[in-house]
């Protein structure tokens, strides 16, 4: 597995190898301290399998999240922030994000949101329902009661092949759910 960290702290970086290197013994690690250099690693390395994007307000990281998501399809992209407020979450998440990790989480919390990406799932964090100053329930989205279990499973961490069988949907119900289910997010940020 290839990995690349885009993140301009030192400390972030041996962190987050430390984790990687936990679940992924053999993986290859490089590093891009900006958006810049990392588009430029990107293409010397399409055979990428994950970034872990930074997104910092000095840096234009979402344009380059959309960017690789337009020109790479296929590389699973992480977000990492130490601002995560719902908007953030909300537009790294429709930008095609698998996955919003609050840097200030836990080591446990961290390593479970990779493993749920690394299964094909996607990590939303328990933050996404913070607005304003303001918490919600997820019941207040206006979500079925297919939705809301859907969303549950999504913030305990387990994968779409978890919920698959937890619910006893088939893969295409349960993409459609969790699209509808990222719609209302959206939704919710702008009320």
């Amino acid at each position: 597995m290839k990995i690349l960290l885009v993140d301009d702290h030192a400390l972030i970086h041996d962190a987050l190898r430390g984790v990687l290197l936990e679940l992924v013994e053999d993986a290859v690690v490089l590093e891009a301290p900006d958006c810049h250099r990392a588009m430029r690693l990107i293409e010397q390395n399409p055979d990428l399998d994950l970034i872990l994007l930074n997104v910092a307000p000095e840096r234009d990281a979402f344009s380059a999240l959309a960017e690789v998501r337009e020109r790479h399809p296929a590389i699973s992209v992480v977000v990492l922030s130490s601002l995560y407020h719902h908007a953030s979450i909300v537009k790294a998440l429709d930008l095609g994000a698998l996955g919003f990790i609050p840097k200030s989480s836990q080591r446990e919390v961290m390593l479970s949101a990779l493993q749920l990406v690394f299964a094909g799932g996607i990590y939303i964090p328990p933050e996404i329902l913070s607005h304003d100053g303001r918490h919600t329930s997820p019941a207040d989205l206006g979500l079925t009661e297919q939705q809301l279990d859907v969303l549950e499973l999504m913030m305990q961490g387990k994968s779409d092949e978890e919920i698959c069988r937890k619910l006893g949907l088939s893969e295409p119900p349960v993409k459609n759910l969790i699209a509808a289910i990222l719609k209302a997010l959206k939704k919710f940020g702008r009320g």
